[in-house]
């Protein structure tokens, strides 16, 4: 509930506090008396368009606070929450606004940024102006008219989980696809790759060892020629090689003379003498092996070749080949990873499309059986309204070749609509090709009593919603907003005395001179007295006739009657 409504230097309003209550609330004045001002000062501290020129002339600043009395579980509390803000039971919205165009927010004297004041404003109070029952005519707008009308809040909630995990599963495969090409080629050249090092096999160490055995068997014949010479010399009849052994078996007969001085030396020679053996062995190995040198050589050359082609193939060094091959098994493995991560995300992509799919369906479902319990109560609001002959009908449509995957949002895929028609006689059409101006008020009258008695209704203001109609139509008016008044507080602003009637405050806006013939707005709580000559001079005009007070009187008895 709106408790209070405090305006300090406002376009012509110096100070106004303004004390509200519960029910119906009517303020009522003459044409430019200033019942705009009061409601553009409450759009402002509720969050609406700033604007230097808001600021009473000789002002540096002015403000708006409205004060509101909301239960804990407030959806405004709960957003409060969500930001680490307290909510008691007084909810204070104040609003700021300097000549030079400079604003600031508060909630609970705690400074907010306007688009937190905006959220909150939007769920405290609902505005319906002289042409806002335009909204009425949005389809977004009577899709959430339905959805409130049937509290099939689990069934939105899960149908917005169920969008949301579709879309990040669509939007990761995406990204994913957008780099599936590369991946592929990165695939393909690591394949390759690795299929070319691994059939080459390289060594750490190999490019040297093989530039090595290539020079030496280049050299073949020159060191051929000096091995064989050194053979000769080591294996000559077996001169060297019979005389050392004649040596140590010479020794081994004067060990039992030398009292083991000799051993030493046996064991030297002995060493020495195998030692010949090997080395004569080994340079007949090589000898051998140079004598078809030919053929060893090409193969080392053609291996030594290869290494060094992979190298300038890769840029780097033969011996960083056996690492490089290493690395490229390693990304090899990651990528196919990643190859099968595509599979893994596609298959996610089916099942979030599958269960938004699923709660999509469970909803549109849970529309169509609603929308015609709304219709009936619709159309029961009609007959007092002077619409009894008019048809209310919901459609709850899906798209034509709807796609699974893209098609509906957080609120479904289901097109909502209303369509209507003024009398029997007429074809049922959309609201905004079928109903009139005065038509679509009380068409919006009709769906706000019905839906006051779902959920959380924010307090009401009505800006001169019984503008273009009177008399019993009037009457109907001010009889729907006194019977949505019992479910929240309604603030309406009429020119109609059979509204204005109806309500169970009454508050009387009017122009006034000081001495110094400066205009300021005065708002005045009227009592019966006052309120019976105020709807009289709504009845009459500028002179109020005994005929005018009698009316109002009867006027006011019907309201509590």
């Amino acid at each position: 509930m709106l408790a209070s409504l405090f305006i300090r230097d406002i376009v012509l309003i110096d100070s106004l506090n303004l004390g509200l209550g519960r029910g119906l609330c009517a303020l009522t004045g003459e044409t430019g008396a200033g019942k705009s001002i009061l409601l553009d000062a409450l759009g402002l501290a509720l969050g609406g368009r700033a604007d230097s020129g808001l600021v009473r002339m000789g002002a540096k600043q002015g403000s708006v606070t409205a004060s509101f009395e909301v239960f804990p579980d407030h959806p405004a509390c709960r957003l409060l929450r969500e930001r680490d803000m307290e909510c008691e039971g007084v909810l204070v919205l104040r609003r700021t606004q300097t000549g030079d165009g400079r604003t600031r927010a508060f909630v609970n004297d705690q400074p907010v940024s306007v688009s937190l004041l905006r959220l909150l404003g939007a769920l405290l109070v609902e505005v319906h102006g002289q042409y806002d029952t335009l909204s009425l005519l949005d389809e977004a707008s009577q899709r959430r008219m339905l959805d409130a009308y049937g509290e099939y809040v689990p069934l939105l909630e899960e149908v917005r989980v169920a969008y949301e995990a579709r879309y990040e599963a669509r939007v990761a495969l995406e990204a994913y696809e957008a780099e599936a090409s590369h991946l592929t080629g990165e695939v393909d050249y690591l394949e390759h790759s690795v299929n070319e090092l691994t059939a080459l096999n390289p060594k750490v160490g190999e490019e040297k060892e093989l530039a090595g055995t290539r020079e030496f068997l280049r050299q073949g014949a020159a060191v051929t020629s000096f091995l064989s010479q050194a053979l000769d010399i080591l294996g000559q009849d077996n001169n060297l090689e019979n005389s050392l052994g004649s040596v140590v078996r010479h020794l081994e007969r004067l060990v039992p003379e030398g009292g083991g001085q000799l051993n030493e030396i046996i064991e030297t020679l002995d060493k020495l003498l195998a030692e010949m053996e090997d080395a004569r062995h080994v340079v007949t190995a090589i000898v051998e092996r140079l004598a078809d040198k030919s053929s060893e050589l090409e193969e080392v050359e053609q291996r030594l070749f290869a290494l060094r082609e992979a190298g300038r193939k890769y840029n780097i060094q033969p011996d960083e080949l056996a690492d490089l091959l290493e690395k490229f098994q390693t990304r090899l493995r990651s990528t196919e990873v990643q190859v099968d991560r595509g599979c893994e995300l596609a298959a996610c992509l089916d099942k979030a499309v599958a269960a938004y799919t699923q709660s999509a369906e469970v909803l549109s479902k849970a529309r169509i059986k609603v929308a015609g319990r709304l219709d009936k109560e619709v159309c029961q609001e009609f007959e007092p309204l002077k619409l009894g002959g008019a048809i209310f009908v919901t459609r709850v449509e899906r798209p034509e070749n709807l796609d699974e995957t893209r098609d509906g949002g957080v609120e479904g895929w289901d097109r909502v609509y209303f369509e209507v028609a003024p009398n029997t006689d007429l074809s049922l059409g959309p609201l905004n090709r079928i109903a009139s101006g005065g038509e679509l008020s009380r068409f919006m009258l009709a769906l706000k009593v019905t839906l006051a008695n779902r959920g959380v209704m924010p307090v009401m203001v009505f800006d001169e919603i019984d503008q273009g109609i009177g008399g019993a139509v009037a009457d109907a008016v001010g009889q729907r907003l006194a019977r949505l008044a019992q479910k929240t507080q309604v603030l309406v602003v009429t020119h109609a005395p059979q509204v204005a009637a109806r309500a169970d405050k009454h508050f009387s806006i009017s122009k006034e001179q000081n001495d110094m013939t400066l205009t300021s707005v005065r708002v005045v709580c009227l009592s019966e007295d006052d309120r019976l000559e105020e709807i009289a001079r709504m009845l009459a005009g500028a002179r109020v006739t005994e005929e005018a007070r009698a009316a109002a009187k009867r006027l006011l008895k019907e309201r509590l009657s």
